[in-house]
């Protein structure tokens, strides 16, 4: 153990967490590594002026066992009479390995029989009434706590879905406000991922102490660990035993590609002489939909096969739900503008959902074409989009609500060599959608093809000027 001494209640947390037994015999003071011994000093610090943490490790890093010697620690020596303690998991499977490590800590460790009574989401010190709780991040309600002490227990992996993500703030606001501590333990993700987010504040923000460790854990067989590494997909293996934030092989794009293409600053006025594409995307109460205006501009040297660059000059965003769908006569009425706005441009629609849409559009005179999803359309759609991103021949606006989307939308693989844009869980893809749609459209029949000559009118109607945006 170090030596270096710190205040009384440091110590006597540390002390008792040095003292828990172990599955294998030994007390945790006796194996604990060198940097497990430096995150738990720094966690159990009384007064730290770092009293917020990070700390990742490789998948086998005894992650969860000791954070719940930490909360042991804690709520014996540190919580003062009816304190609350909480530990976020996952889901409930993940939280019941919190309780399962501190029943065991108990079972083994002489010194805290009849200290705890322990249930089965909720541990509490009989003599002072300090309590812990489990909390699963896919369960509502968590204003109104008011904690000493909080763990995050594998963050990234934590499903991004409004639930979770409203948990997540709702304990960091009362974090703040009760001056409590709190441990954020995870393996490394997605970047595209919202701990990532995180991560990066934490990295610049002087209360965050953020702690790293790369794998593999010197305790992992190397047999097992090869074995590993043959099984699994290599971002998989670099995520979980290296602990690297790396991008899942199946992600549409990175975040640094999409950095590369985000360089407009914001909706692109018309410009005379060019053709303008607008795919729409039509969800009413599920999903979003979106439109988006886009024109070509043609590579340098359009003999060698290479795409144009697509510009994605203008975006309108609407989010229906059940009780209260989106407009159609709102989406039509804005798609009217927009196309009278960037010179007659054609719009392209999925009929699903659409025909009414496209009838209206007709009867205004505006071009319509038809898109048909299909296994092969779809892989029309997806390659496309994914071309324009990996070679920078996307330009977009430096949209978060844009970034975000596109940064979570995947590649299925649906048949051998048969793609699809898809979305991850509580994600959405529209956006991506109705501009693959468009840049498809400009692509497959390029307007720049050959000589024309056509007279633009243009709408200074302030909702295009607006600009990108989202419509409620």
């Amino acid at each position: 153990m170090p030596t270096d001494r710190v205040d009384p209640a440091t110590e006597a947390a540390l002390d008792l967490l040095s003292t828990l037994v172990l599955e294998d015999g030994r007390r945790w003071g006796e194996a604990a590594t060198k940097w497990q011994w430096r995150d738990a000093r720094a966690n159990l610090t009384v007064g730290s002026s770092t009293p917020y943490h990070l700390q990742t490790r490789p998948r086998g890093g005894a992650k969860t066992a000791d954070q719940a010697g930490v909360l042991l620690a804690v709520m014996l020596t540190q919580a003062p009479p009816g304190a609350r303690v909480y530990a976020l998991a996952a889901d409930r499977d993940q939280g019941a390995l919190v309780i399962e490590s501190i029943m065991g800590y108990v079972s083994r460790t002489p010194a805290l029989d009849g200290l705890v009574n322990i249930s089965a989401f909720k541990v509490s010190v009989i003599e002072t009434g300090v309590r812990l709780e489990v909390l699963a991040a896919d369960a509502a309600g968590a204003w109104g706590l008011r904690p000493f002490f909080v763990v995050i227990d594998e963050l990234a992996q934590w499903a991004e879905t409004p639930t979770t993500l409203r948990l997540y703030e709702a304990v960091r606001s009362s974090v703040m406000k009760m001056g409590a501590r709190m441990v954020i333990t995870t393996t490394a993700g997605d970047p595209a991922h919202f701990s990532y987010a995180i991560r990066q504040h934490a990295l610049e923000d002087p209360l965050w102490r953020v702690h790293e460790v790369p794998g593999p854990v010197p305790w992992q067989d190397p047999a097992l660990l090869a074995e590993q590494e043959r099984a699994l997909p290599a971002s998989s293996y670099r995520r979980l035993m290296l602990n690297e934030w790396v991008e899942a092989e199946d992600r549409l794009t990175s975040l640094e590609a999409l950095q590369h293409c985000a360089v407009l600053d914001g909706p692109q006025p018309p410009q005379r002489g060019t053709e303008y594409v607008i795919g729409v995307d039509l969800g009413l109460t599920h999903d979003r939909t979106a439109a988006a205006v886009c024109h070509a501009i043609p590579a340098d040297d359009a003999s060698e096969g290479l795409d144009p660059t697509i510009v994605l000059d203008n975006l309108f965003v609407w989010e229906g739900s059940r009780d209260r769908p989106v407009s159609t006569q709102e989406v039509l009425k804005v798609v009217l503008e927009a196309s009278k706005a960037y010179g007659s441009a054609k719009v392209i629609l999925d009929p699903y959902q659409a025909s009414m849409l496209a009838e209206r559009l007709d009867e205004q005179c505006v071009a319509v074409e038809m898109f048909t999803f299909t296994a092969s359309s779809n892989a029309r759609l997806a390659t496309t989009l994914y071309r324009l991103l990996s070679t920078a021949s996307l330009r977009l606006p430096n949209d978060s609500a844009l970034i975000h989307e596109l940064s979570r939308v995947r590649l299925r693989e649906t048949a051998p060599n048969v793609l699809r844009l898809d979305h991850d869980p509580g994600q959405h893809d529209d956006r991506a959608i109705a501009i693959a749609l468009a840049a498809h459209g400009l692509i497959s029949n390029p307007p720049y093809a050959g000589p024309r000559i056509r007279l633009l009118g243009f709408d200074s109607s302030p909702r295009l000027a607006r600009g990108i945006r989202s419509t409620r």
